[in-house]
């Protein structure tokens, strides 16, 4: 009698873990979704923001765009204004993703020892400031400083995967990594194509991005609303580390790209992980950030492709991204976040060999259904492999470093976003688009080696 009872107690109490799990992980989905729609309202903008400062004849603007001249005539870049949009749009995001690879590990640190609700809180008032500042913007500077802020205050979505890394089930967290996928998808999907809408709908006299701009600091009000009012604690204030001079020791440790991919700010401590673990997370993520590297710098040198090979419009490459984001999200919605614990690495396997050959379509394709059956395969791919990895290292380390293991990643991630659209438009301009898809295509099988490295973790929590 007394072990039915304790059955049912047992049963119960896991319905109720299983319950906060599923309230944890839909607000996170729809902060980030909130957060995503706004950031991403500038996207197609940019061509025409980039113009209208050429036009303007600002001076800070000049200086820059001489830099991106002098990039363009090194590689061989044909001096057509669509490349010229897609260079500097590719510097900004750069500094964008820099300014992301220091802001990331040193919010997850501070939010180790603070918890993650007043964490995200400040950096949501950040992207605040950002957007004001973007409607407020006439110069370029002003923009950039935007811009700036914007990329520091971002450290909120390593935050996002931080709370989901503390769900105490494998299962909840591998769902919850799965959502954070949706949420990016659909927000680059609808963000871009509500910027653009209401850049058309520009009455005459108005700055044509201000609409976007205050309607993205909008989004960012509401989505701190609707962080302060329902978003709970999620690490407890015993298990936070004792102090935020131990969190900024350990970020330290992650502003310096050796000591990054060491995971050295973890080993300090006393929940140090295990040899073997540690080791599974550095080669965790040095295949995150070989995936990385590769697949931004493809994905960016797409909007060349299609425009010189296809002679895609602006509209054109905006339905091209629609279709890869609306896959991406079904994919992830339906597939990714039913992959069982345990099975993850497994199917990132499968998907970056799928990826090999989508870029092999892509890269020699000779006519858009070509085009489409890459983009098809790529798009399933990318679907899977971010979330799943995302869920693998959120098993590592104790309670008090899920921000920082989180964070590193997140910062690993930025790094590559910023070197690789550098590397892969060289390549792509010095030996064309066949050589750059085939070899880079080819180079997906270093993190397919690594990641069959991996061995099985130890349980340490």
């Amino acid at each position: 009698m007394a072990l039915r009872e304790r059955e049912i107690s047992s049963s119960s109490l896991n319905d109720k873990q299983e319950q906060n799990c599923s309230y944890v992980i839909t607000i996170v989905f729809l902060a980030l979704f909130i957060d995503l729609l706004g950031f991403a309202l500038i996207l197609p903008l940019f061509p025409s923001i980039l113009d209208y400062y050429s036009q303007a004849e600002d001076g800070f603007y000049l200086s820059l765009q001489r830099g991106v001249d002098w990039f363009a005539v090194m590689v061989g870049v044909p001096p057509e204004r669509k490349y010229n949009s897609v260079l500097f749009g590719g510097l900004i995001g750069s500094i964008f993703s820099i300014l992301q690879f220091f802001s990331s590990p040193l919010t997850g640190a501070v939010s180790d020892c603070l918890g993650r609700r007043p964490v995200i809180l400040m950096t949501v008032m950040g992207l605040i400031t950002s957007y004001a500042l973007w409607a407020a913007s006439r110069t370029f500077g002003v923009f950039l400083l935007s811009r700036i802020i914007g990329g520091i205050s971002k450290g909120n979505v390593s935050l996002s995967t931080a709370i989901i890394a503390d769900l105490h089930s494998p299962k909840a967290r591998s769902k919850g990594m799965a959502m954070i996928g949706v949420a990016f998808s659909l927000g680059f999907t609808l963000g871009p194509m509500i910027g653009a809408y209401l850049a058309m709908e520009t009455e005459k006299g108005e700055v044509f991005y201000l609409r976007s701009a205050l309607l993205a600091l909008m989004f960012a009000v509401v989505d701190l609303i609707f962080i302060f009012f329902l978003l709970p604690e999620t690490l407890p204030k015993e298990k936070r580390v004792s102090s935020v001079t131990s969190g900024f020791q350990a970020a330290v440790d992650l502003l310096s790209p050796w000591a990054l991919f060491q995971f050295s700010a973890v080993t300090r401590g006393k929940e140090s992980p295990s040899e073997e673990n540690l080791q599974n997370l550095k080669i965790l993520g040095l295949a995150y950030f070989l995936y990385l590297f590769l697949f931004s710098g493809l994905e960016y040198t797409l909007s060349f492709l299609t425009h010189q090979r296809f002679q895609f419009s602006s509209m054109q490459q905006g339905k091209m991204f629609f279709f890869i984001g609306i896959t991406m999200a079904v994919i992830q919605g339906g597939y990714a976040r039913r992959i069982k614990p345990g099975n993850e690495i497994r199917a990132v396997k499968k998907a970056i060999m799928l990826l090999i050959p989508a870029f092999l379509l892509i890269g020699w394709a000779a006519n858009v259904t070509m085009l489409s059956a890459g983009l098809l395969l790529y798009s399933f791919a990318a679907a899977i492999v971010i979330p799943c990895l995302s869920a693998v290292v959120s098993g590592y380390g104790s309670a008090s470093q899920k921000g920082c293991v989180m964070g590193i990643l997140r910062s690993l991630g930025a790094l590559a976003r910023a070197l690789g659209p550098i590397l892969s438009a060289t390549v792509y301009w010095l030996a064309g688009a066949e050589v750059c898809f085939t070899v880079c295509g080819a180079l997906f099988l270093i993190p397919f080696v690594l990641l069959g490295s991996v061995k099985e973790q130890t349980k340490e929590e």
